[in-house]
């Protein structure tokens, strides 16, 4: 009977260290930089105060500080330093441009929400400058941070002017903003609630986000869209949205790969996920509009994926690409560059209309279709005008295949005008599949070779978008080559003061199309 008392103790006891326990692991993975995978987009404070026809907004929704600690936290045990040290210039680059030290003036307070937004007059125009919104971690950060500011600012000339403005209190001044060699700049700021700041270029930009904060209709914050969109992206840690106008001049889109007067709006997220930053978007097209028409019979996808072979440094898989619209042909066009000179690539896709898989690599392009989609007798006219001649091959009595060449005269063509043939594509069959290639080398490569492009394949299977009429994935080599030509990556680059090229390890991007919508995911592996 006495071992009773003693027996309650000890389950007393293990019970109250297994609370500890769970409570102890629950307390690290809520604090864990970890948790910045699976943060839930909400409603940022600052949505109230933007307009919305606004060209572009972006709401970072953790603490500044996470994304450092972040990077600290997955990057190899050898490149920890380097990879937290890269995000942080980014991060304070990007304070920098609006005039702001970070390590100074924003680190002891500073909470989970920074939102950016270009202000303009109306749809269409362009932007007439930007709102910059911090919110505070504390109670008195905020209010301690613009007294700082204009303190120091006032020291160095600035003239202020302190108003009211809908019971809200305006500091203003010119000069606020000044870089060797250019014009003032004029600043004005507001405090909201104790702990949302709004820094503005201007003082009619800061009382536009005023008014637009009263009204429901006129902000972002109670925007049905914005609203949907929040719940079609899933889990993020930063919002993006923008106008047709700003994806052309912020975001470097060609203004030819737009539908003209069908695009109205996009959402995106971002989402850290190890070393991999995932991205995710909505396009809102016009009333009737559809890219692609889905294929009714995508069994042969799967196959053209398992089958190839080889190693690969662009992997896509198409579908039906002879009905991609007059808009995004540029894009298929930039799929295909690995092609070069050879008109062949183009020509089968523009005639197929089932899936076609693609493959770039060192020794050569690849691209797998079905027997008859296209016939290859379907394209000798339109080659034929090209110069390209065709003709059956057998090579060491294996299967019969079909190549091209190209004729032409050789050097010494005006003594004796003997004829130089080049070969510029062949074909052959595998089941119910067709290979096209660069050459023989690569067609024989692709029949002996024993093991697929495993990881350009799984960067495709992580996208899970298995029925989109583009997946495409990218090695490291492709993936630097096509981000250095695009603004905004430049762009970033420069905030950080570095390349940032060079870290990224591959590129895998999705598109789809939906009811009114394109679906895109994008992610981003870096070494």
């Amino acid at each position: 009977m006495k071992a009773r008392p003693f027996l309650a103790v000890v389950l007393a006891v293990a019970l109250s260290l297994l609370s500890l326990g769970i409570g102890g692991w629950w307390f690290v993975l809520q604090h864990s930089p970890l948790q910045l995978q699976n943060q839930a987009l909400v409603v940022p404070a600052a949505a109230r105060f933007v307009p919305r026809l606004t060209p572009l907004s972006f709401y970072w929704l953790a603490d500044p500080e996470q994304p450092v600690v972040y990077a600290r936290a997955v990057a190899p045990s050898r490149q920890r330093r380097l990879a937290a040290d890269t995000v942080a210039r980014l991060r304070d680059g990007a304070f920098a441009a609006a005039g702001i030290d970070y390590a100074t003036e924003l680190a002891s307070w500073i909470g989970p929400e920074t939102s950016l937004a270009l202000v303009s007059e109306g749809p269409g125009d362009a932007p007439q400058g930007w709102l910059l919104a911090l919110r505070s971690r504390n109670g008195d950060g905020a209010r301690r941070f613009l007294q700082r500011f204009w303190q120091t600012r006032s020291l160095s000339g600035t003239d202020l002017q302190i108003s009211t403005y809908r019971g809200m209190g305006l500091i203003s001044g010119r000069g606020a903003l000044v870089g060797a060699g250019e014009p003032p700049v004029p600043l004005a700021t507001a405090l909201i609630n104790d702990d949302l700041v709004l820094i503005a270029s201007g003082r009619s930009v800061l009382q536009q986000a005023l008014d637009v904060s009263q009204i429901d209709d006129l902000n972002q914050a109670a925007s049905p869209q914005f609203l949907q969109g929040l719940q079609r992206l899933g889990p993020g840690s930063a919002l993006l949205t923008a106008r047709p106008e700003a994806l052309i001049e912020w975001l470097g889109l060609p203004p030819d790969r737009l539908v003209a007067g069908e695009l109205k709006d996009v959402m995106a997220s971002l989402r850290p996920e190890q070393r991999t930053l995932a991205a995710e978007a909505w396009f809102q097209l016009a009333e009737g509009s559809l890219p692609w028409r889905p294929l009714a019979d995508q069994s042969r996808n799967g196959a053209l994926l398992a089958a190839v072979h080889g190693e690969a440094d662009s992997l896509a898989l198409l579908q039906n690409p002879a009905a991609w619209p007059e808009a995004l042909q540029g894009l298929l066009q930039g799929v295909l560059a690995g092609a070069g000179s050879s008109p062949i690539p183009a020509l089968v896709a523009a005639a197929d209309a089932g899936p076609l898989l693609w493959r770039d690599s060192p020794t050569g392009w690849l691209i797998g279709t079905g027997l008859a989609q296209p016939a290859p007798e379907a394209l000798d006219p339109a080659l034929a005008a090209q110069g390209l001649l065709s003709a059956p091959l057998t090579v060491d009595g294996g299967p019969p295949l079909r190549v091209w060449t190209h004729l032409e005269a050789g050097p010494n063509a005006a003594a004796a005008p003997p004829l130089q043939a080049s070969l510029e594509a062949a074909r052959s069959t595998e089941g119910t599949i067709a290979w096209w290639g660069q050459d023989l080398e690569v067609l024989k490569q692709q029949r002996e070779s024993r093991q697929g492009p495993k990881q350009r394949q799984a960067q495709l299977a992580a996208l899970e978008m298995a029925k989109a009429p583009l997946q495409w994935a990218l090695g490291p080599a492709k993936a630097q080559e096509l981000l250095q030509r695009w603004t905004t990556w430049r762009l970033l680059s420069g905030l950080a003061g570095q390349p940032l090229a060079a870290s990224v390890d591959g590129l895998a991007v999705g598109l789809e199309s939906e009811a009114n919508a394109v679906h895109l995911k994008a992610r981003l592996s870096f070494g």
